[in-house]
């Protein structure tokens, strides 16, 4: 049976994790500290209905997602919907051969993403529109799968893969303007495509 002080230790050991999820989700320092602070209360409260050894990083994290969206999407009954339907499917692998060979090493995907810093895939993340940035950030980020988001969420799981699918598509484009914007890609070869 684990105790308090157990449990308490356990769930600590996921705060830099929460707090760089709810850092992307509010994009704002402060709101994320009060995120993070509110889950734990929520946690604590609820430390009777956690089971041992189910996992404490999920239902951290679903916690966290529930509490977000109650609290942050109140104003908003509905979140905004945002057509993607003009973003290409794989728009940036599409446009590999028009980035500079010179540029990058032969192995594909890898050296493809390290031509990005950090911070231009977290803009880009930000960026993404929120119906789209919060299943993307649970799976690509923490890692999370289909069914866990849509628990954390609350949406089906057609409803989560399709968020994702979208709004990677959307990162995609995003990506593919910033390697633009930095003349890795040879527009000249776009024509030729």
């Amino acid at each position: 049976m684990t105790t308090r002080e157990t449990f308490a230790n356990d769930a600590m050991s996921h705060a830099p994790q929460l707090f760089s999820t709810a850092m992307r989700m509010t994009r704002n320092r402060a709101d994320a500290e009060d995120l993070v602070q509110e889950t734990f209360v929520k946690a604590w409260r609820a430390f009777d209905s956690y089971q041992q050894g189910t996992n404490l990083r999920a239902w951290l994290f679903r916690i966290m997602t529930n509490t977000y969206i109650n609290k942050y999407h109140a104003k908003q009954r509905r979140p905004q919907e945002t057509e993607l339907d003009d973003v290409e499917e794989l728009f940036l692998y599409r446009r590999l051969g028009a980035i500079d060979q010179s540029r990058i090493s032969p192995s594909a995907e890898d050296q493809m993403m390290a031509l990005f810093t950090d911070d231009d895939i977290k803009r880009a993340l930000e960026d993404l529109p929120e119906t789209f940035r919060l299943p993307v950030l649970l799976s690509d980020v923490e890692g999370f799968s289909y069914k866990e988001i849509a628990e954390m969420t609350g949406v089906p799981i057609g409803t989560v893969m399709s968020r994702l699918h979208r709004g990677r598509k959307a990162m995609q484009k995003l990506l593919y303007e910033f390697a633009k914007d930095r003349g890795l890609v040879d527009e000249s070869r776009l024509e030729d495509n």
